[in-house]
C-alpha cells in the first residue's frame, strides 16, 4: 500500500476526499509488512487491527462516519488539521492498558500504569492515534537504541548504518513512513541525533514546554518530551497540541502574566464588551496564566494626546497638496484668487473630516497654541511609554536605562479593542445623533499602543450569550498588548491562548472566575 505523506493526508482531509477512518487504516493495514526493524515494543492488538482495516473496505467517502463528524465538529486548529494522525510512543512515556510501559528495561517488563501520562490524553483529545509504543535505549542511556531488552533498533533502509538513540523506535518508524509522528524523550539529544541520522526533523522544545508529567524521568532537570515528523511544517500543530498547562507537572514553565488595566475599565465600555473581556480573561486562567491588575495612569490622558498629535502631522504632511506641486491642477477661479495662494483649492477639494483636522493641527502648531497643545501632548506621549515600560516583564529594547521588572511585571496586556459594538452608519452621518468627538472616542483604547509604539492584535471575543451565533453587529474584538519587538511572540501567545486552541462557546456558560 503507497505511504501516504503527512503533508497530502491532511490536505485530503481539509477537502473531504477521503474520510478519516480510511486514511488511519492505511496505516494500519500495513504495519505488519513493515515491523522487520524491531521498532516496536508493542502495538495495538492484531485483532483490533484486522477489525479496523475490515471497517475500512467500506466506501471512503462516507461523511456519515463517527470520526468525520467529530472531525467536523472540532474547533481547535491543532485538532482540526491533525485527525487521522498516526503516532508512536517511546517505551519511557506511560501509556495505560492495553499497552505496557517497559523503559525498553527487564525490570518494568509488562507494567500496566493506572492512568496515561499527560500528552497520551492530548494526543488522543486532539484525535491522533496511538498506534504503539517503540524501543529505545533502556531507560534512555545510550546514543544508538542498541541497549534494550528488546534488541537493538535496526536501520532498515541502510543496515548497516545507526538509527541513532536513545529515541530511535519512534525515528525509525517516522523515517520509513509507518507512522505520521513520533514522540521520544530528549535528554541530552536523544530525539536531534536519531533525526539526524535517519534525514528527519526532531524538535527538542524549551525545557517546561510540554508536561513530563508520565514520563519516566532519566535526568529530571534535562528530561524534555521531543517530536519527530518528516517536515517542521507537520511538527507545528502538533507542537500547538502538547504546549499545554499542566497542574501535575511542578517542572513546567511558569505560566504568563497577564496584566489588566484598571483605567480600560471606562463607563463608556458597555455590559456585552466587558463580559466578552471577563470571558476572555477566564479562557487564559483557565490555561494556567495569571492575571493581573495593573495601572497605566497616563492612558487617561492618550486620546487628548493622539487627537493633538495626529492632526499635528497630518496638517504638515497634507500641506505640499495644493494644486501647485501635488494633486489636482487648481482651477482658474482659484489661480486669479490674488489674496490667497491655494485655500480655495484646498477647500473645494479635501472632505470634511480632513479639513476638521488640518484646521485642528494648524492651531496645535501655532504659535499661541505650540506650548499648551503639542508640547504638552508629546510630554503625555513620554509618560504613557513610561506607563508600559514599567508594566512589562521585559526590557525595552530601545531603553536600556529602563530596568526590567521580572518579578511584578506582566507579559501581554488584554483589554477590549472598542469600548462599544459596531455603531450603525446612519448615526454616524447624521450630525444631531453623533458629533465627531464621539466618533473619535472609538479609539480610546487603541490610541494608547499606537502612543507608545507597541504591536498589538485584535482578535475576534467570545460574544455574550444573548448574540450567539453570527451576528456581526454583536462583534467584539480583544486587544492583546506586547512589549516593543514582541511581535512575533505576541502572534503565537495570541494564536495559541485567545484564537486556536480553545472552543469559545464551552466559556459562554461558566461562572466568572475573573472579575473587573
Amino acid at each position: 500500500m503507497p505511504r501516504l505523506e503527512t503533508r497530502l493526508l491532511h490536505e485530503g482531509i481539509r477537502r473531504y476526499e477521503r474520510n478519516v477512518q480510511y486514511q488511519i487504516l492505511c496505516h494500519l493495514d500495513s504495519l505488519d509488512a513493515q515491523s522487520g526493524s524491531n521498532a516496536w515494543t508493542t502495538r495495538i492488538s492484531h485483532g483490533r487491527t484486522a477489525e479496523l482495516v475490515e471497517r475500512a473496505k467500506t466506501p471512503p467517502l462516507d461523511k456519515a462516519a463517527p470520526l468525520d463528524g467529530a472531525y467536523r465538529q472540532r474547533k481547535n486548529i491543532g485538532t482540526f488539521k491533525r485527525v487521522g494522525s498516526t503516532v508512536a510512543i517511546k517505551d519511557n512515556i506511560v501509556t495505560s492498558s492495553p499497552l505496557p510501559t517497559s523503559a525498553a528495561s527487564n525490570i518494568l517488563h509488562g507494567y500496566l500504569a493506572p492512568e496515561a501520562a499527560t500528552i497520551i490524553t492530548l494526543l488522543e483529545d486532539a484525535g491522533l492515534m496511538v498506534l504503539g509504543k517503540t524501543n529505545m535505549d533502556e531507560f534512555g542511556m545510550g546514543s544508538h537504541s542498541q541497549y534494550s531488552a528488546f534488541g537493538p533498533v535496526r536501520n532498515l533502509r541502510h543496515p548497516l548504518l545507526s538509527v541513532g538513540g536513545s529515541s530511535g523506535g519512534s525515528a525509525e518508524l517516522v523515517a520509513r513512513g509507518v507512522v505520521h509522528y513520533g514522540i521520544g524523550t530528549d535528554t541530552g539529544g536523544s530525539v536531534r541525533l536519531p533525526a539526524s541520522y535517519l534525514n528527519i526533523v526532531g524538535f527538542k522544545p524549551s525545557y517546561g514546554c510540554i508536561s513530563r508529567y508520565g514520563v519516566v524521568p532519566y535526568a529530571n532537570s534535562l528530561d524534555t518530551v521531543g517530536l519527530l515528523a518528516r517536515s517542521c511544517l507537520d511538527l507545528d500543530p502538533l507542537f500547538r497540541v502538547l504546549n499545554q498547562p499542566d497542574p501535575k507537572d511542578p517542572t513546567q514553565r511558569r505560566p504568563l502574566r497577564i496584566g489588566v488595566p484598571r483605567e480600560y475599565n471606562i463607563a463608556e465600555l458597555q455590559n456585552g464588551v466587558r463580559e466578552a473581556w471577563i470571558r476572555s480573561l477566564n479562557l487564559l486562567a483557565t490555561q494556567g496564566h495569571a492575571i493581573v491588575p495593573i495601572s497605566l495612569p497616563s492612558t487617561q490622558h492618550a486620546l487628548s494626546a493622539y487627537y493633538v498629535l495626529a492632526p499635528a502631522e497630518a496638517s504638515s504632511n497634507l500641506a505640499k497638496y495644493d494644486g501647485v506641486r501635488y494633486g489636482r491642477p487648481r482651477d482658474e477661479a482659484d489661480a486669479s484668487t490674488e489674496d490667497v495662494l491655494y485655500s480655495a483649492h484646498r477647500g473645494q477639494h479635501f472632505g470634511d473630516e480632513v479639513r476638521r483636522r488640518i484646521l485642528l493641527g494648524s492651531y496645535s502648531l501655532s504659535a499661541r497654541a505650540m506650548d499648551n497643545f503639542f508640547l504638552r501632548a508629546q510630554k503625555v506621549r513620554r509618560l504613557v511609554q513610561d506607563d508600559f515600560n514599567r508594566v512589562f516583564r521585559a526590557q525595552h529594547p530601545l531603553l536600556p536605562h529602563q530596568p526590567p521588572n521580572p518579578d511584578d511585571g506582566v507579559d501581554y496586556i488584554v483589554c477590549p479593542t472598542a469600548p462599544t459594538f459596531p455603531p450603525k452608519v446612519d448615526t454616524l452621518t447624521d450630525a444631531d445623533v453623533s458629533s465627531p468627538l464621539e466618533a473619535y472616542a472609538s479609539d480610546v483604547l487603541t490610541v494608547p499602543a499606537s502612543l507608545a509604539g507597541l504591536p498589538a492584535v485584535s482578535v475576534p471575543a467570545p460574544p455574550p450569550q444573548d448574540a450567539l451565533g453570527s451576528r456581526p453587529e454583536r462583534a467584539i474584538g480583544i486587544q492583546v498588548i506586547g512589549q516593543f519587538g514582541s511581535d512575533l511572540d505576541l502572534l503565537t501567545f495570541t494564536a495559541r491562548n485567545l484564537e486556536l486552541t480553545q472552543d469559545w462557546s464551552m466559556f459562554n456558560n461558566e461562572q466568572p472566575r475573573w472579575k473587573l
